[in-house]
């Protein structure tokens, strides 16, 4: 099994994963990235909801796997 590291990085800077956890497929990774971004995604909502983007950067020992991202868009269709 190969230990993976979840770095957030949003507006706030970047919260390093020093402990990591271990999985043995490509694809349970790929889960745990998504429900970490959403689980910081709905932390995001708990603050004034405004534009920006966070991502979740998956790392091994030998470096970058992947990139999960988030980004809040907001368009204004009208004045109120």
């Amino acid at each position: 099994m190969t230990r993976y590291y979840f770095d957030l990085l949003d507006q706030d800077g970047r919260a390093v994963d020093e402990e990591g956890l271990e999985f043995s497929s490509i694809e349970a990774v790929e889960r745990e990235a998504a429900k970490a971004m959403a689980d910081a995604a709905a932390d995001r909502f708990e603050r004034l909801v405004q534009p920006s983007e966070s991502s979740i950067e998956v790392r091994d020992d030998q470096g970058l796997v992947m990139r999960v991202r988030f980004t809040i868009q907001i368009e204004r269709l009208r004045q109120q």
